[in-house]
Parts: structure tokens; C-alpha cells; sequence
């Protein structure tokens, strides 16, 4: 006992507070490194912190670490989590930690046909600012970064940096366009073939709920990714994406559907005729999660348009936001794309769940282009989930994941992966 109390004592010597024991409006895993959680405006503070509103499952959880202002108008957090996956590929592999369904060889390679592959790359490190409201609104402040690197190395890589004041976002976080509560969770970083997850620099408008309807809008750097061929040629992006999004949300926030719109002007240079053009690109996408009964939950999307292969998981970065326009030298077009992604989750505890989820993207349009463009590629997942304790979840999973060429050839991959995911 004396030594509790010793243990005790030294960590207030520290400043460092056992949230539970000093006020009931900070979460149990909460450690108050410095400053006072009985000041009246840390609680909506700590709230602000703790809330996954338009999270995703990737996203990390609330940081562990809390600095507290003396007058409770300022917290900061410090957290991340330590993820460490290992995988096997079997019947077909995927060159990659990341399971892209675009990278299945076609038609399979007996070469690779088995792959053992382990990362921690996905590991991450944030920091959270939140200010009680202000005359413009609250702000908050958040910077991740993780370990992924390039060419498949260890090294800091900036994922998200943003400042939200008020109703306002400006920096880099994942686009209006993408619906972070309705993806699916996987152990898998890269996600769904048809998912939008993608994340630009913005500024963003986002109003107040009223009456469970809300909205948002925002311009975003345009990230493009032409196949030109020999007559056209990128060349830098003259107007911002304009995503926009209606929501209905239900069940205290926990439910929504959600309809959102992009429009894209993508800009190109035809060499037959020395001039700049104009293609514009479109997308719409219908994206819902909601409790079902019991612990049975739904969650999916689906994203149709032109030109919106940015957006797009499986075609992201491929060359298909514009495609030569044979018949037309010099001229590009816009691809039509489509991606969806449906599935279940159940929760039989508060600790243990599981999910399935089938998704597919494909191409359109891609008459006169190589035997081995890309046609569709489809994604099936099942996995489970359990936190043996508060910040500490490990999850199992299996994928199967299909590619198909214009050329009518395809080719297939299984995968197995294991997960320890530590939260602090």
C-alpha cells in the first residue's frame, strides 16, 4: 500500500493525472500529462478530441497523452498507434504489402503464385490541438504522419494537416468527396478496389447539423494521372476539384446516407494543333452506414462519373483520369469509371466484431487502347477484430482479389493477413 501511495505521489510530482480519478468528463485511458481536467471548458474540449465524426476505420482513435491548459481553453494530444501486419499470398500474389487488385498479374504468373511479405510502414504518429469556441468557432489543429516512406522503405511520410476553424478546413485531409464512416474496415491499408478514400489539399465549408441534415463543399488541388499517347500531353491543372456533399444522419449521428458530387476540369495540351484544352471530368456518389438490428450494421457506396480515376482506389494514379480519344489525334477524353463497395459488420461485444465486404471498379471507354489496359478489378474481404484490452486489437484476415483486361484475360490472388495494432 505504501508503495501504491509512493507510485502515486511521484506521478503528481510529474503532472502526470489518472484521467478517472480526477474528473468523470475525460475518458478512462486518458493520461493527463500537465494541466487542470477539473477546469469547466476541458470537457468540451476533451469531447471535440474525442470525437469520430466522418472517421474512418483507419483512422487512429483519441490520443493518450493530454496537455491541459490552466484555463481550460486550450487541449493538445499526442497519439498514434504501432501496427504490425504479416501476410501470406497463396494461388495468385500481389507484388506488394498493400493488396492492389490492379497489380494481379494477367494472366496469372506461375512465378508468383505464393508471397510471405510482413510491414510496420502503417504505423502512426499525430497531434491534436483543440481550443474551446471561439468568436469564429472553435479550432482545431491536426498533423499525422506515418512510416511508408518511398519505394516500399521505412520513413515519416506527411498523411494528413489540416486547421479547422469553425465551419472552415484548410490543408490536407481526405477529400469531400470520400465518405470516411461508410468504408469498409480491413486490416488491408490500401482498402476496397472501388473505394474513395483519397486525400487532397483544400479549403473546405462544412455547415452545422439541423435537424440531422448537413453539408459541405470545398475546393481541392487537383491530382491528376493522364495516358496520352504521342499527339497530347498533361500539363498543370488550371482549376481546383469542386466535391460537394448532402448527408442525412440518424440514430445520434451514428447512421447516415449520404449523396455527394464532384466536378473536375482537367487540363491537357493537343500537339497537333500547339493548343491547351479543357476535359471535363464528373462524379456522383451514394455512400450510407447504418445499424440495421442488434449489433448488425451496413456500410457502402456507390461512385459513377468521368474522369474521376483520381478517386478511385483501383484506378487511382494509372493513367485513367484521361485517355487518348482514338479517331481524334491530339484529343483526350474522359473514361467512365464506377466503383462500389457493399458489406456487413456484426458486433457480438464491445470488443470483438466481424465484417465482409465485396467491391469492384471498373473502366469504360478504353476501345483502342492496349490488350492489357485495365478493365475491372473486384475485392472481397473477410476479416474479424478483437481488443484483448482497451488500446491493444488484433485482426485476421482473408482476401481474394480478381483483375480483368480489355483482352477478355484475367487473373486472380488470395491473401491471408494477421494484424497487432497497439493504440497510445
Amino acid at each position: 500500500m505504501k508503495k501504491l501511495l509512493a507510485f502515486f505521489l511521484l506521478l503528481q510530482t510529474m503532472g502526470v493525472t489518472v484521467a478517472q480519478s480526477v474528473s468523470d468528463s475525460l475518458p478512462e485511458r486518458a493520461v493527463v500529462v500537465s494541466g487542470d481536467p477539473g477546469q469547466p471548458g476541458h470537457r468540451s474540449n476533451v469531447a471535440a478530441m474525442y470525437s469520430r465524426e466522418n472517421l474512418a476505420f483507419e483512422d487512429p482513435a483519441a490520443p493518450r497523452f493530454l496537455f491541459l491548459d490552466k484555463k481550460g481553453s486550450v487541449a493538445l494530444g499526442i497519439g498514434g498507434y504501432l501496427k504490425a501486419t504479416g501476410m501470406y499470398d497463396f494461388d495468385g500474389a500481389v507484388d506488394n504489402n498493400d493488396y492492389y487488385t490492379n497489380l494481379i498479374p494477367v494472366p496469372t504468373d506461375p512465378s508468383q503464385r505464393q508471397r510471405f511479405g510482413a510491414t510496420a510502414a502503417h504505423s502512426t504518429i499525430f497531434l491534436k490541438l483543440v481550443t474551446a469556441p471561439t468568436r469564429v468557432g472553435r479550432v482545431i489543429v491536426y498533423i499525422q504522419t506515418n512510416f511508408t516512406g518511398d519505394n516500399g522503405g521505412y520513413g515519416l511520410e506527411l498523411k494528413q494537416a489540416y486547421v479547422t476553424v469553425g465551419h472552415v478546413t484548410l490543408g490536407k485531409a481526405r477529400s469531400t468527396f470520400a465518405d470516411g464512416p461508410s468504408m469498409a474496415p480491413t486490416v488491408d491499408d490500401q482498402g476496397p478496389a472501388g473505394q474513395v478514400s483519397a486525400k487532397n489539399m483544400m479549403v473546405q465549408y462544412a455547415s452545422s447539423d439541423y435537424k440531422g441534415f448537413s453539408a459541405a463543399i470545398s475546393a481541392e488541388l487537383p491530382s491528376a494521372s493522364y495516358t496520352t499517347g504521342s499527339s497530347a500531353k498533361s500539363i498543370a491543372q488550371r482549376f481546383p476539384d469542386i466535391p460537394l456533399y448532402v448527408q442525412y444522419a440518424w440514430n445520434k449521428g451514428v447512421s447516415h446516407v449520404r449523396l455527394s458530387g464532384i466536378l473536375r476540369e482537367l487540363s491537357y495540351r493537343d500537339l497537333t494543333v500547339g493548343k491547351n484544352h479543357f476535359e471535363t471530368g464528373w462524379g456522383v456518389q451514394l455512400s450510407a452506414v447504418a445499424d440495421i438490428v442488434g449489433g448488425l450494421k451496413f456500410f457502402g457506396h456507390y461512385t459513377y462519373g468521368r474522369g474521376i480515376g483520381h478517386y478511385i482506389n483501383d484506378l487511382s494514379d494509372e493513367g485513367f483520369d484521361l485517355i487518348p480519344d482514338y479517331g481524334n489525334p491530339g484529343k483526350l477524353k474522359a473514361p467512365a469509371a464506377a466503383g462500389w463497395t457493399a458489406g456487413l459488420q456484426y458486433n457480438f461485444t464491445d470488443k470483438f466484431f466481424m465484417s465482409g465486404s465485396y467491391s469492384r471498379a471498373q473502366l469504360y471507354g478504353t476501345s483502342g487502347m492496349a490488350d492489357d489496359t485495365y478493365r475491372y478489378g473486384q475485392y472481397i474481404a473477410a476479416n474479424a477484430f478483437y481488443n484483448v484490452w482497451g488500446d491493444l486489437r488484433l485482426g485476421l484476415e482473408y482476401l481474394h482479389g480478381t483483375r480483368k483486361d480489355i483482352s477478355g484475360l484475367s487473373g486472380k490472388s488470395n491473401r491471408i493477413e494477421a494484424m497487432l495494432q497497439y493504440s497510445f
